[in-house]
């Protein structure tokens, strides 16, 4: 019961740290960790992140099930579930809506991971989800294809999603990614076009630094 009132109020600090970041807004986005084997923490549906309490979040089993609380787990709880069946090494996943990142979606372009090195050691490739409709099946399958290697995923017109192996990771990186991404904004516009990437030498030592296989 103390790691789960821990876990509790750790989670409500990432809510309340996403929306004042102005990285969701009213009841978007919904952020989870593991708890215990078979066992998850979930942000309930419709409710503001900033407004949540440590009791309003909801324990659900490994099928999304509620085992405790009141009301609906969020309803991208399905993107959650897959994160977890595929990746071991994950304890918690932040699902938001950070204005640059999705307005990148937007404009059809592609996260240049490999044009910062801090990101590049972070993340390696940053990968885009092809549009799928929220709240049905079609998001977890859009990022079916990427979730067993990435560390965060951007959702085509829908956000972001990031891992971690404990919450503070989980936000952290969005709170990086995101910062990135009006760096690179900022590059494209004073350019007037995408920033050179760093050459494969560049991200082949970057990688050998973090203990990656290096790229390319």
């Amino acid at each position: 019961m103390q790691e789960e009132n821990r876990l509790r109020c750790q989670l409500i600090a990432v809510c309340k740290r996403l929306e004042q970041k102005g990285l969701v807004a009213a009841a978007d986005g919904n952020v989870s960790c593991r708890l215990g084997r078979g066992r998850l923490l979930i942000t309930p549906s419709g409710r503001a992140k900033g407004d949540l309490q440590p009791l309003d979040l909801l324990l659900v089993d490994d099928r999304g099930e509620v085992l405790a609380g009141a009301g609906r787990p969020s309803s991208e709880i399905r993107l959650h579930l897959l994160v977890y069946e595929k990746r071991p090494d994950v304890q918690a996943v932040v699902h938001a809506h950070p204005p640059m990142l999705t307005a990148m979606t937007l404009a059809g372009m592609p996260f240049p991971a490999d044009a910062l090195p801090e990101v590049w050691m972070g993340f390696g490739p940053v990968p885009t989800a092809p549009y799928a409709t929220p709240c049905t099946r079609e998001v977890p399958d859009s990022i079916a294809p990427f979730v067993e290697d990435a560390q965060a995923v951007l959702l085509e017109r829908h956000g972001s999603l990031t891992v971690g192996r404990d919450l503070g990771e989980a936000c952290s990186r969005l709170e990086k990614l995101e910062h990135a991404a009006h760096t690179l904004f900022y590059a494209h516009l004073m350019r007037q076009g995408p920033p050179e990437p760093l050459t494969r030498e560049d991200l082949r030592k970057l990688d050998r630094i973090v203990g990656r296989r290096p790229a390319g």
